[in-house]
């Protein structure tokens, strides 16, 4: 199999990004959630959240089509490093050695998955 291209590490990576701030509008919708059916059918935030996650899963498609999985799933989790800033600046959850840690950890398994592409094949 050939190496997987850079068109679809971008697709994986705008993926991953558009997901990020799905999970911010689910968090508001939830926030603002009232009870029973009607409630959550009449919740924008939460619609929206619900949008952009079937957003980023049409350009997760596009990416593994012409990708290794095993290279391109991981880097779904630099997402976590998107949804931890966005937690930060819009809900103020605290930034601490743990968290920076944990995305440090992320960012080395993603790169040391993707020297696999960088291989023989």
């Amino acid at each position: 199999m050939k190496p997987t291209p850079l068109s679809s590490i971008l697709l994986i990576l705008v993926s991953a990004f558009i997901g990020s701030f799905g999970a911010v509008f689910l968090k508001l919708g939830a926030e603002y959630m009232r009870p029973g059916i009607k409630g959550i059918a009449t919740n924008y935030r939460l619609a929206f959240g619900i949008a952009l996650y079937l957003l980023s899963s049409v350009f997760f498609v596009m990416g593994v089509a012409q990708g290794e999985l095993t290279i391109l799933y991981p880097m779904v989790s630099i997402g976590y490093i998107w949804t931890l800033l966005w937690a930060y600046l819009f809900f103020k959850e605290p930034f601490n050695r743990a968290k920076v840690f944990g995305l440090v950890l992320i960012i080395a398994g993603v790169a040391f998955i993707n020297l696999g592409n960088a291989g023989p094949h």
